[in-house]
């Protein structure tokens, strides 16, 4: 009788429309990228991280257990380090939380929740390009902020548009809604005249 639970780590080949979806997520992934991310990384991370071996299954099991990652995103922060222990586990559970604590320090040095990988996307190698997304943006972003911390080249990753986000009070988002009213024709002969809708936004 075959042993139930070999894990999710080990499961074999996908068949028929999964294999085709997997198949059209696997051309995705780019190997000239994952170059630029290798090299990067390293640059970040300093000699005590050793450099993957080439390809998508070596670039995966680099990443796998977090501990490089984590290396990353701390080498990314200029005061107190958002990842306090990253520890190196073969268990799988370790692993993919040591990820989950990449995952939400990026979200906190601002990286977009649209830009960002599912913990099993990495760790079991479900969409590797989505991987390669979050840390070309991760890259990008500490390129544009121009901290000091970043040690790429700076051909590597494109200058992000900052945006300039603004906090409103109630009263000015329920002033917001009135002009609203006004541009959808509820304004009952009231004229808009000297209105302003805000400036056009600038591209950095």
């Amino acid at each position: 009788m075959a042993t139930k639970g070999v894990g999710m780590a080990n499961k074999g080949p996908a068949f028929g429309m999964s294999r085709h979806v997997q198949d059209k997520i696997d051309s995705k992934y780019d190997s000239e990228l994952e170059q630029i991310l290798v090299e990067w990384i390293s640059r970040q991370c300093g000699s005590g991280v050793a450099k993957p071996e080439a390809g998508k299954m070596g670039f995966q099991a680099w990443l796998k257990d977090g501990c490089v990652l984590s290396e990353l995103i701390n080498s990314l922060f200029t005061g107190e380090k958002p990842v306090k222990k990253i520890q190196s586990s073969t268990a799988a559970f370790k692993q993919m939380e040591q990820i989950s604590q990449f995952l939400n320090a990026s979200e906190k040095y601002g990286v977009t929740k649209t830009d960002m990988f599912q913990t099993v996307d990495l760790w079991e190698g479900k969409d590797l390009a989505a991987v390669q997304r979050t840390l070309s943006a991760l890259g990008s972003l500490a390129f544009t902020k121009d901290e000091g911390t970043y040690n790429g080249d700076p051909n590597w990753f494109f200058k992000k548009s900052m945006e300039n986000k603004r906090d409103f009070s109630d009263d000015q988002l329920k002033a917001g809604k009135n002009v609203i009213g006004l541009q959808m024709g509820s304004n009952k002969g009231a004229s808009q005249e000297g209105m302003s809708y805000g400036r056009s936004r600038q591209i950095l």
